[in-house]
């Protein structure tokens, strides 16, 4: 870990996406730097999903993991699948840009149900890159060099 560089996680797992509070008591990005974090990087499959918002100096982490199940009735997968996808737009929500990584498969159907059902959350998103299983610091180091890229962080943590 770099020196003066925070990092907080937050974890929500199990049942309806209880969230677990991190012993400090933080529970926001704008709560822990007095600012919000303008951007993220979303990597996703259909059974969990890694958010992290940064700026040049802080990373909040959170994990979403889809509580699926499964019934007999048609379409129940889809169902859950739509569920797990809305929570995971519901944690993007203030967030300005975006980077969406994971398979192809996960993206496009992500992306389906964004068009569909989420517009407000399209219009956040500023890329797509199919990864396969980054660690935390391979993704940060990926949407950093895709932002800067995009001439969008510009040593700032403030929209561009």
């Amino acid at each position: 870990m770099r020196p003066g560089v925070r990092w907080i996680k937050v974890q929500r797992c199990g049942g309806p996406y209880r969230s677990r509070v991190p012993s400090d008591g933080v529970t926001s990005p704008q709560q822990e730097t007095g600012m919000p974090l303008f951007h993220a990087v979303l990597w996703i499959d259909h059974h969990r999903a890694q958010i992290l918002q940064f700026d040049a100096e802080a990373m909040h982490a959170v994990q979403l993991r889809a509580h699926v199940h499964y019934t007999r009735q048609h379409a129940s997968a889809v169902r859950s699948e739509h569920e797990f996808f809305g929570h995971v737009c519901d944690e993007l929500a203030g967030v300005k840009e975006v980077l969406v990584t994971g398979s192809h498969v996960a993206q496009a159907d992500f992306r389906h149900y964004a068009e569909k059902h989420r517009p407000t959350s399209m219009a956040q998103i500023a890329g797509w890159e199919t990864v396969d299983h980054p660690s935390e610091g391979q993704l940060l180091a990926l949407a950093r060099r895709f932002f800067l890229k995009e001439g969008r962080m510009a040593g700032t943590t403030g929209p561009s």
